[in-house]
């Protein structure tokens, strides 16, 4: 079996997305019979008390921490709070890159594999450099496309800064070994991006639908904010310059007088923002919440009739919330606001769990809750099409098992001293 590396910006105990992705993933590569080691940061996104009560840090040296996650060893290099401003955020992603090579260089191993999911773009970089110095071979997983979420949300204008990280991309490309994408749509693209299709294939994420299920909508959630009573629109997650919060605060409005409640639970660069919109509109009927633990969201997605993700176009096209498996394993149908031709929008196409309205469109968004609402005895079984969607596609074993068949290739051809290939159509990943 493989000896495994995920280099990866975030990992438990933060308590975020990403995180609980990416732990799932190594508990179950582990499973599988690999060996898993991970290298990452201090939890900086969502401090969790109770998650670090379970995988407490110790500190072996000034800067670097270690843990263990269900026998999983993990290597902390130290980071500061997450913050909006990009510029301590560019600073922070050095440190990491930096303390992760100082570490390297102090740790004596081998690994056949380093996994590297961005963001940030410069992971490749760094997970590249660590497969060389371990041994390995570098796999590259894109979560979001950078430098596009970037540029397009107008955080990259100055044209030196665009080519360079341009230039930055193709290196990333053409060093790994693999190229991961979490979508078709980004594997399409970046196929015209200085890396082969020989190297590229799609891996979707996953939803673990043992944690993620149906629960009672009489639960703690929904009776501690006086849910029961009321058609209950949610969304649980990043607060970021991604999301378009524009069709839910025009439909709050609109339907101020409908027995309907939004709840928004969720930290992000736009938390305050979004806060200040909804005293300056005295929405009462909006209730905006800190980030839930993990255990909590699956009884908030069981107090709610829908839930919804409202995303900008760039921010549907060069990302992926991966929020809809969890909402859809819980069977639960989905509002969607996003460009027609975006992942998310196939996804819920395809399994018949929600409503898609074009990205920004206010009166479509309204118009579709209102249409949810007036299905409310169909919503249960809409939301089981879901449930079944999910488990025949997402589930965390088969997204594993396909993760594990790529692991081996690569490592059967690093050891006959093959080129990597990782193309779908010749190795069925």
């Amino acid at each position: 079996m493989a000896r495994i590396l995920i280099h990866s910006l975030i990992f438990a105990p933060d308590g975020v997305s990403t995180a609980y992705l990416y732990t799932d993933l190594a508990k179950e590569l582990r499973k599988l019979g690999h060996s898993v080691e991970v290298l990452t940061t201090t939890p900086h996104y969502n401090r969790v008390e109770e998650e670090l009560r379970r995988q407490p840090l110790v500190k072996i040296a000034p800067g670097f921490y270690k843990s263990s996650c269900s026998g999983i060893s993990v290597w902390h290099v130290s980071l500061g709070k997450r913050t909006s401003d990009a510029r301590v955020r560019t600073l922070a992603y050095l440190r990491f890159h930096l303390l992760s090579l100082l570490w390297c260089l102090f740790h004596r191993a081998r690994y056949d594999v380093v996994l590297a999911p961005s963001p940030p773009l410069s992971i490749g970089v760094i997970g590249w450099l660590l497969a060389r110095r371990y041994g390995g071979s570098c796999v590259y997983n894109i979560q979001e496309l950078y430098p596009d979420i970037a540029i397009n949300h107008d955080l990259i204008k100055n044209a030196i800064a665009i080519r360079a990280f341009r230039a930055l991309e193709r290196f990333v490309y053409r060093r790994s070994d693999a190229v991961v994408t979490i979508a078709d749509r980004f594997a399409a693209i970046i196929s015209n991006r200085g890396v082969s299709n020989e190297r590229i294939t799609t891996i979707p994420n996953f939803v673990d639908t043992g944690f993620y299920r149906p629960l009672p909508r009489d639960n703690p959630f929904s009776r501690a904010h006086g849910l029961l009573e009321k058609f209950v629109v949610s969304y649980a997650g990043n607060i970021g310059i991604a999301q378009d919060w524009g069709p839910l605060l025009a439909a709050a409005q609109h339907l101020a007088d409908r027995p309907i409640q939004f709840v928004i639970a969720g930290e992000g660069t736009q938390s305050a923002w979004l806060r200040e919109q909804i005293r300056q509109l005295n929405l009462r009927n909006v209730l905006l919440l800190p980030y839930q633990a993990r255990e909590t969201i699956p009884e908030m997605n069981a107090a709610s009739d829908v839930t919804t993700i409202s995303m900008s176009p760039s921010g549907g096209r060069d990302g992926f919330p991966s929020k809809i498996y969890t909402t859809l394993a819980c069977a639960k149908p989905s509002i969607i606001s996003v460009a027609e031709d975006c992942e998310l929008c196939a996804i819920i196409r395809d399994s018949q769990c929600g409503w898609t309205v074009p990205a920004g469109d206010s009166e479509a968004y309204t118009r579709a809750i209102l249409a949810a609402m007036s299905q409310r005895e169909n919503l249960r079984e809409i939301g089981l099409r879901g449930r079944d969607y999910v488990e025949q596609r997402f589930s965390l074993q088969a997204v594993a098992r396909r993760y594990d068949k790529l692991i081996r290739h690569l490592t059967a051809c690093k050891a006959q001293g093959q080129p990597a290939d990782s193309s779908v159509s010749q190795h069925g990943l």
